[in-house]
């Protein structure tokens, strides 16, 4: 199975709380590139954006799904990020 940015992004959309961990770690990768390294156990991901503050990026896998809030805090990066 191929990746495709608007595809996942429309599923993220109608669906945040559907969403496959893959599918979001995929798209963070897309737009922000490589997530800084986990720090000792910590569960999750790190994404570095192009300004300081909120929206952070910062995902977690939960039995292979995204956590909602999460979908909606990098939905809400990616639409800064391609208004900008």
């Amino acid at each position: 199975m191929s990746f495709s940015v608007e595809k996942t992004l429309d599923q993220m959309r109608r669906a945040p709380s559907n969403v496959r961990f893959a599918d979001l770690y995929a798209l963070c990768e897309h737009f922000f590139g490589e997530p800084r390294k986990k720090r000792g156990g910590s569960s999750h991901y790190s994404f570095k954006t192009p300004w300081m503050g909120d929206p952070r990026v910062n995902i977690q896998d939960f039995k292979g799904k995204a956590k909602e809030y999460q979908v909606k805090q990098v939905l809400e990066a990616v639409e800064r990020v391609q208004n900008s």
